[in-house]
């Protein structure tokens, strides 16, 4: 049975975060959290990347262990996570380990006995491992015996058909509250609407969990929506622009263009390296590896990359294709700026985005009532890229959340605030593209796709339209005085509000639908965003102590900039020798902090954000060793 839960109290909570992990103050509601779970009570926790998540159960597993409540057991999906989570705890001098593949059978067996002897604080395993009748039964033995104190169950939007990552493993994490009663259980994502969030609390049966939903604000991420024109170009000019030599991570949806995007910003000087599930596991584990110890990588991935990333200096993420919905976009673009500096949330979006997003919902195996959400899901994510209003206003207000006081707030850091685009009425262009798809089908029976409806209606005299006698329609021309840009975004958003379907087994022609009416009739106003192709104004290049080998995070004169950049080669070669990332020895904050104080003795370091007793008394002398370079 379950020890009887003492009371832990604040002051303990207080005393391990700033002892073990080295931080003077909670951030936000970490406090809440972290002595509700303490006190054996679970919890739904909503926090944005880079929030702190972690520490809301590490903390109660620390002051639960020594309560005397034994291990806490982490449901993790990522090995490489399992691995630098795991890394990062021994360096700040936290008894934990993982129990996941890369283990050998004896190494394995040498865990699960140090976890029956309670030397063990926090077990991270894959949920496929912990409903596994063998892992059942070691917890059953900790069970009897009172030595389970917590489960965690991390990326919790995996439980629900209705995230953006569904993995059908997680569902079977209901045995550990069946199985288990008494141990508190907290699930923890970063992203969820509230459709999500109730099929989380439901498939879990958490529905008496307390739940904290933290603002998904990331003040510090800038978004910016272009359309397509030459997408590789246009992102390669971004990075060139924006993110000489930093890191960063770029997301198609193909595997064959991962590579090739890869390649040419790889022939243009940028450190990028492609990364999918169709690559050799040791290529894919070394791309990854590199990208996490290494400085100015650019990863260049498929939506395989990335979950549980805890890379903080990650400068930019970029989308070459639309995702599938805003939790997807929210939770890759959450990946920039974890370390609170500035980052960038880019996105190049087109017609054909549109296109195969609608035709993948729609030759889905699914039932109709889950692709009604999905086509809603995209909807939401293809209004946020046609806003004309503030992005991360439109963005919050998808969770739920209000940000300022009225419909017109600007967010200040995003594309639409900085340089506010001109809206256009679309009606009479939609109009004519309605009636160029009925009336080509009228005349031959057949569907044709955007490219010759969108000539007709300009009335361009190609050898297609010249071949099936279009330039003889009444609608040949009408439009003549529209851009071929103006048209494609008319389509993407007839598309989008069903007005226009998608034939994708006739090589994508397009369809009127029960919903053209309302539009014909000129019942339904089509607004859009006038094209905004501006490019970004041109940084000035880094030069001397300011160079791009030596930014730092916050503002250091000439000899703390030497300073800085002694700590981040010193710590490089722990890192390396420790095989973990570098930021899991000393976040670059702690670095800078470091070399701005120039600390001479070890008092010095006494309250350096970053420094706790361990690392303290593991990496003081070094550092001070490194400081005093002249």
């Amino acid at each position: 049975m379950i020890a009887t839960d003492s009371s832990i109290s604040s002051q303990t909570c207080q005393s391990i975060l700033q002892e073990v992990f080295g931080y003077a103050q909670f951030r936000g509601p970490q406090q809440a959290i972290v002595e509700q779970v303490a006190n054996g009570a679970d919890a739904l926790v909503l926090m944005p990347t880079g929030g702190g998540k972690s520490l809301c159960y590490q903390i109660p597993a620390i002051a639960r262990q020594r309560a005397g409540h034994g291990v806490a057991l982490v449901v993790s999906p990522l090995i490489a996570l399992m691995h630098d989570q795991v890394g990062a705890l021994h360096e700040a001098g936290v008894d934990a380990a993982f129990l996941n593949s890369t283990l050998s059978s004896e190494e394995a067996h040498q865990i699960e006995q140090r976890l029956l002897r309670g030397e063990i604080t926090l077990l991270y395993a894959a949920p496929e491992r912990v409903t596994n009748l063998r892992f059942l039964a070691l917890l059953d033995s900790l069970f009897e015996r009172g030595l389970l104190s917590l489960f965690a169950i991390d990326e919790a939007h995996c439980v629900s058909q209705w995230g953006h990552d569904f993995r059908p493993e997680y569902r079977g994490l209901t045995v550990l509250h069946e199985r288990f009663p008494g141990v508190p259980r907290m699930a923890l994502t970063a992203t969820a609407d509230a459709l999500t969030r109730a099929d989380i609390l439901e498939r879990l049966q958490l529905e008496d969990a307390q739940q904290f939903v933290s603002s998904f604000d990331r003040p510090n991420i800038r978004y910016t929506i272009v359309e397509k024109r030459e997408a590789v170009q246009q992102l390669q000019r971004f990075i060139e622009r924006e993110h000489e030599g930093d890191a960063g991570i770029v997301y198609c949806q193909s595997r064959k263009r991962v590579e090739d995007v890869a390649e040419t910003l790889a022939q243009a000087g940028v450190y990028a390296l492609p990364y999918h599930a169709g690559l050799d596991s040791r290529m894919r584990q070394d791309h990854q590896n590199r990208f996490l110890r290494e400085e100015g990588v650019v990863m260049v991935a498929t939506i395989a990359f990335g979950m549980g990333i805890d890379k903080p200096d990650v400068r930019f993420v970029a989308h070459l294709d639309m995702p599938k919905n805003i939790e997807g976009y929210y939770q890759e673009t959450g990946r920039a700026g974890r370390d609170g500096l500035p980052a960038y949330a880019w996105m190049a979006y087109g017609l054909q985005d549109v296109v195969n997003q609608r035709r993948m919902i729609d030759e889905s195996p699914a039932g109709e009532e889950f692709k009604q959400v999905m086509r809603g899901k995209l909807d939401a994510l293809l209004g946020l890229a046609e806003s004309t209003d503030c992005r991360r206003t439109r963005l919050l207000a998808y969770f739920g959340e209000q940000l300022g006081s009225s419909p017109q707030y600007r967010c200040g850091n995003c594309d639409n605030c900085l340089n506010p685009p001109e809206v256009w009425d679309g009606t009479d262009a939609a109009r004519k593209l309605l009636s160029t798809i009925y009336r080509i089908q009228q005349s031959s029976g057949m569907s044709f796709g955007a490219g010759q409806v969108m000539d007709i209606v300009r009335g361009k005299t190609t050898e297609k339209v010249t071949q099936h006698g279009h330039a003889a329609l009444s609608t040949f021309g009408v439009g003549a005085n529209f851009s071929e840009i103006q048209l494609r975004g008319v389509l993407r958003q007839l598309i989008a509000m069903g007005a226009v379907a998608v034939d994708s087994q006739a090589f994508n022609t397009l369809q009127l639908t029960e919903q053209s009416r309302a539009v014909l009739k000129g019942d339904m106003q089509v607004l859009l965003r006038e094209s905004v192709s501006a490019p970004a104004s041109r940084k000035p290049k880094r030069t001397g102590a300011g160079s791009a080998a030596i930014k730092a995070p916050i503002a250091l004169d000439g000899e703390g900039l030497v300073r800085y950049a002694a700590l981040k080669a010193w710590r490089a070669e722990v890192a390396k020798e420790h095989n973990l990332p570098a930021y899991v020895i000393f976040h670059d904050a702690t670095l800078a902090a470091v070399a701005k104080r120039a600390p001479q003795t070890l008092d010095d370091l006494q309250g350096i954000s970053g420094m706790g007793v361990k690392k303290l008394e593991a990496y003081a002398q070094a550092v001070l060793r490194v400081v005093g370079l002249k």
